[in-house]
């Protein structure tokens, strides 16, 4: 019942920026947060940064200073604007949205792939 659909990923050399976008759709229950993860190969998934539909965000500590999550509860789209890309930040990202008050509800895009070149 809920869709999300990731944009922004790509190639783009150490040092630069990029913008991930993802927009839900269906019942999205309105409280929830939403966020992003990776996944590098042979690794596991983990967290890179949550917002809560109040605004109150959470990073990991490697991503801390680098990325931005932000969301637009109207358009029902969250962003992760990263800066200063290293290679280790070389990851399929996905997009992550939980309903609050609903446990055991996890939505999960497809994916996108992030590249940094050195």
């Amino acid at each position: 019942q809920v869709q999300l659909v990731e944009s922004g990923g790509g190639l783009v050399q150490a040092g630069g920026s990029l913008r991930l976008s993802c927009g839900a759709s269906g019942n999205t229950f309105g409280v929830n947060v939403m966020g992003w993860y990776r996944q590098a190969p042979g690794k596991q998934r983990e967290l890179v940064a949550t917002i809560t539909s109040g605004g109150y965000t959470n990073y990991a500590d490697s991503v801390k200073g680098r990325f931005t999550i932000s969301r637009d509860n109207v358009k029902k789209t969250v962003y992760l604007q990263m800066n200063s890309l290293k290679p280790e930040d070389t990851a399929v990202y996905y997009c992550n949205l939980r309903p609050m008050f609903v446990q055991g509800t996890n939505y999960w895009g497809q994916g996108t792939q992030v590249t940094v070149s050195s």
